[in-house]
């Protein structure tokens, strides 16, 4: 089995990398990812890419069908990866999230690849209150990361893949330790809050609800789609990847960081403005189709494993929130070194 993974060099596919080459040593892995965050690696004890047969460095806006021949299964994670990013950046947003996804999943289904995966999320719930949400219920995308997410879904819904099975994976706020990691993300900001000051920083009022879903276990989840025949699902499956239990509010995350990692005060920012990015989501269905792929990764777990990840680098960043480990911080620096222009084409090196 030969599989194509777009992004691989970021949060989850440096996990994912890793993960298929030790579970699945048969398996040919071949990367594609344009580098943007490539030098961020955070644990260098071994390369993810060593599993991998072959790494392109190239722009998935450029995709070209030749890449795709003889693949039997495509795991697509690159895109902008966040919503401060695609506030910045809308127009490059759609073009990388929603346009080069479709693009891509064409060219897939031309090349005979039999599985295509795509990395979601269930942020295009958006405001929606504590209704646990299933995907058949109606979607609120607030911001232009979410919008790209479920208007990727429908254009290829319009489509004609041929035979090839394609699923959506809704995933929840991701979270855990990876080899590039992002601290862009709340449970992996707080836990880095907590070692380095002693102080978790809630920016927002700590109410909004939030499902939280560990990086080994979005794996687990893809793995599942690799293999997914079409009579598990059918040919178009779009499906909230998690557990019910899972669903958090932020100020209930933090308190629990607080509890594993000793000494560590909670200040809650409650002059702050409402954040409307609320929503609970149901994962009935997820668990009915993949019982055997089910989250195994507490949130105890993630924190344990977050702690015990930057304790071993010697993290001790108290502004890690201007550092690298933040992707848009990244993407400013290699602007401002002129190496990527305003729509994130690299100009030089």
């Amino acid at each position: 089995m030969k599989v194509l993974i777009t992004g691989n060099l970021g949060y989850v596919g440096s996990v994912l990398t890793r993960f298929l080459a030790n579970q699945y040593p048969e398996i040919e892995i071949l990367g594609y990812d344009i580098g943007y965050y490539g030098q961020s690696l955070t644990d260098t004890d071994c390369s993810p890419e060593i599993g991998l047969s072959v790494q392109y460095f190239k722009d998935i806006r450029k995709i070209e069908k030749s890449i795709l021949q003889g693949v039997d299964a495509v795991v697509h994670l690159a895109g902008i990866s966040n919503d401060p990013i695609g506030q910045q950046f809308e127009l490059v947003t759609e073009e990388i999230n929603r346009k080069a996804t479709l693009k891509l999943a064409k060219i897939a289904s031309l090349a005979g690849v039999k599985n295509f995966v795509f990395a979601s999320s269930c942020s295009m719930y958006g405001e929606a209150g504590k209704k646990a949400r299933k995907e058949t219920d109606q979607t609120n995308p607030l911001t232009a990361y979410a919008k790209s997410k479920i208007g990727s879904e429908q254009d290829i819904q319009k489509e004609d893949l041929g035979n090839m099975i394609f699923t959506s994976l809704r995933f929840g706020t991701a979270c855990g330790w990876s080899n590039r990691l992002r601290l862009d993300l709340a449970l992996n900001d707080f836990v880095a809050c907590a070692i380095t000051s002693g102080e978790i920083s809630v920016l927002s009022d700590g109410s909004p609800w939030r499902p939280l879903i560990d990086v080994q276990d979005m794996c687990r989840a893809i793995i599942w789609s690799l293999l997914r025949e079409v009579d598990n699902g059918g040919k178009f499956l779009a499906v909230n990847v998690g557990k019910n239990s899972s669903n958090y509010q932020i100020k209930e995350i933090a308190y629990t960081v607080s509890k594993l990692i000793p000494g560590t005060s909670v200040k809650i920012n409650t002059n702050a403005s409402p954040d409307n990015r609320s929503y609970t989501v149901d994962f009935n269905l997820f668990e009915k189709l993949a019982p055997n792929y089910q989250p195994k990764i507490s949130l105890e777990q993630s924190i344990i494993n977050l702690k015990n990840g930057l304790n071993k680098i010697e993290f001790n960043d108290r502004n890690f929130r201007n550092s690298h480990l933040m992707r848009l911080n990244t993407l400013k620096k290699h602007i401002s070194n002129d190496r990527l222009d305003k729509n994130l084409c690299w100009k030089s090196f």
